[in-house]
């Protein structure tokens, strides 16, 4: 039976020190395996991986090639059940309810429900995704669950909103431009009909 005093290291998992500085015979004294000088020879100097000297280091100088798709990774905020339960019966779970609870933060492509834990009541779930067990369990529960549509986001519509606006106030602008600039344009070309043409003498 295995006890406190009893407990030991798996074997092999332990390995002997190295013992340094016990004389030239041990082939580990004087600089203890560290040669002469230099950075490497002070106590606490390192360099890190790849570190070249201050050159360009080779993972930088070769070239890069072939398709990577962490680049369209999308990462999604998750919340599982357990936390769905600070929420009262029949009030509806969307990412300005969660944001307001301080479940969400920061920024993310979407929300995501997870089946940890149980939900205790009924609740209008609005979110992206849903875990199979995560919607069994809300089912059971007489919750209702409606998955959003692609670029539905709230701050996605008020970009948008705000870049047409934006447009639309610059068409506007260019349009009575042109206006304000064919307006002053007609008098000068009246002017210049009505000028008599002078007589030869």
């Amino acid at each position: 039976m295995i006890r406190l005093h009893s407990l030991r290291p798996r074997p092999g998992s332990r390995h002997r020190v190295k013992r340094l500085g016990c004389g030239e015979s041990s082939g580990h004294g004087k600089t203890s395996g560290k040669g002469h000088k230099g950075q490497k020879a002070r106590s606490g100097g390192s360099i890190r991986l790849g570190f070249e000297g201050g050159q360009m280091p080779l993972i930088r100088r070769l070239p890069k090639r072939g398709f990577n798709n962490a680049a369209f990774h999308k990462n999604y905020a998750v919340v599982n059940l357990s936390d769905l339960n600070e929420f009262k019966a029949g009030s509806v779970v969307n990412e300005e309810s969660l944001r307001e609870a301080k479940l969400l933060r920061g920024n993310f492509a979407g929300i995501k429900i997870l089946g940890d834990g149980e939900l205790k009541h009924a609740l209008k779930i609005e979110v992206d995704k849903v875990s199979s067990g995560a919607r069994e369990k809300i089912d059971k529960a007489g919750g209702t669950i409606e998955l959003r549509q692609p670029g539905t986001r709230p701050a996605a519509t008020a970009d948008q909103g705000n870049g047409a606006g934006q447009d639309a106030e610059t068409d506007s602008g260019k349009g009575t431009a042109k206006k304000k600039s064919a307006r002053k344009a007609s008098p000068k070309s009246a002017s210049r009909a009505r000028k008599p043409k002078s007589e030869k003498s």
